[in-house]
């Protein structure tokens, strides 16, 4: 091809190269059910709390019957899924810790495994929400805790996915789960990030949802009902030390495989789910504070956090209670369904693009042998699934999201742009225009 032909394509902008929508995709996404949603969250917070102490065996109030009726619910699911979904409670006994455990308490997550349908897949995709509530006092495991937004949206989410991708047939695998123990140091999702790691386990990507149902702010009245944020890490946490020199060198502060998820969080939402706009903001999580993504990020996993564009302090982390005519109290009356609806079909849209999609391309590499003001890339076909081709990915250093998108059917190319002067990346596509996370490519050697 021609220097010029060349120019002219790396020239167009992201959006003039869009792949087409997956028609499938449209059908899940189009399928979250408002009235569902307000059914999950009511039935949640009739449980009175959700307290990590609070009862496991009481049948009606309590940590214990809250985590049963979840698995229920996916239990229910599990019938469309042709015996793929796996339904169980990961269940560890928890001792005193002296700090937010003052008692031996069963920690149980609530999870649902559906199996993908190619043998030689791996990969592995989670979406997570905490299904345990608190008020003012942390460890205050008798109050009304409705938490009805944290985490009751982000748990609506998992349950709501489930019962729309249990009828699906993705290659990979997608992994459901109601966390508990986040509000006493995210005990729940350490258990299971740890016991991910321990069994080598492909997991590319965490979406844990944690307060994506409430738009107000509280202090200012403000709504915002366009935007989610997307939270995530710029530089790896674990082994950091050891990929430090390389990640200064190259200029890669910016490109962590969990800032690759949340750049591809925004470019499929946005084009699957109407009036929603991802925010990306960059840090793990809100100043200060964690969540259990973190528990992932912790363990080498590609983990995001989504949530609200605004906190709404008077109902998260409160006894209920009216002072001054202001009530406070995480309730459902606090709830805009029509944001969380748009919210919970930005989590299916990115979970099946992903699970539809080929994998990664292998050994992703640019030829570093002449200084030239072009740049080489070559990569080789990804472990599973037959891609359509591959987009090569560019942006300039300082710029936040890719600016040019370049299809090729081939495992190279050669693109008139100085690798001094921008950052490249190499997705595969399918044939029904799903797309794997971008791949940063290393160096040859």
């Amino acid at each position: 091809m021609k220097y010029s032909v060349f120019l002219l394509l790396v020239s167009c902008s992201l959006f003039s190269q869009k792949h087409s929508k997956d028609n499938e995709v449209k059908k899940y996404v189009s399928q979250v059910n408002e009235d569902s949603l307000k059914s999950y969250i009511g039935k949640l917070v009739s449980f009175g709390t959700r307290h990590t102490l609070s009862s496991t065996d009481d049948p009606k109030r309590g940590i214990g019957v809250a985590r049963n009726w979840v698995i229920r619910k996916f239990n229910d699911y599990a019938k469309n899924s042709g015996g793929r979904m796996e339904v169980y409670l990961q269940q560890e006994d928890i001792q005193p810790d002296g700090k937010r455990i003052d008692k031996i308490v069963n920690l149980g997550n609530a999870v649902a495994f559906l199996k993908g349908t190619d043998p030689n897949d791996k990969r592995i995709f989670l979406i997570g929400g905490h299904l345990d509530s608190r008020v003012t006092d942390v460890m205050n495991r008798t109050s009304a805790a409705p938490g009805a937004n944290d985490d009751g949206s982000g748990v609506s989410a998992v349950i709501e996915s489930a019962r729309i991708l249990s009828q699906s047939s993705f290659p990979a695998s997608i992994i459901f789960v109601a966390f508990s123990g986040e509000e006493q140091s995210l005990l729940g999702s350490k258990q299971l990030a740890e016991k991910m790691k321990r069994e080598n386990l492909q997991l590319e990507a965490v979406l844990n949802n944690d307060m994506i149902g409430n738009p107000k702010a509280g202090e200012t009245g403000e709504i915002n009902t366009r935007i989610l944020r997307v939270f995530s890490e710029g530089l790896p946490y674990k082994d950091l030390d050891k990929k430090a020199m390389t990640i200064r060198n190259l200029g890669f502060e910016n490109d962590s495989e969990s800032r690759q998820l949340a750049r591809y969080i925004k470019e499929v939402t946005e084009e699957y789910v109407k009036g929603l706009e991802i925010k990306l903001i960059y840090r793990n999580d809100r100043f200060l504070r964690g969540g259990d993504h973190t528990s992932f990020v912790n363990n080498g996993f590609p983990s995001v956090r989504l949530t609200e564009y605004y906190e709404n302090y008077d109902h998260q982390h409160q006894d209920i209670r009216v002072e001054n005519n202001k009530q406070y109290g995480d309730l459902p009356e606090f709830i805009d369904f029509k944001y969380l609806k748009k919210n919970v079909a930005a989590n299916i849209a990115v979970l099946a693009n992903l699970a539809k999609s080929p994998s990664k391309p292998e050994k992703v590499e640019m030829d570093v042998k002449e200084l030239t003001n072009s740049t080489t890339l070559h990569w080789e076909t990804p472990k599973s699934g037959i891609p359509a081709g591959y987009y090569v990915l560019a942006r300039e250093t300082d710029s936040a999201l890719w600016q040019k998108k370049i299809f090729t059917t081939g495992l190279s190319m050669k693109i008139p742009l100085s690798k001094d002067n921008y950052i490249f990346a190499v997705q595969s596509v399918s044939p029904s225009g799903n797309l794997s996370v971008p791949v940063i490519p290393g160096i040859a050697k």
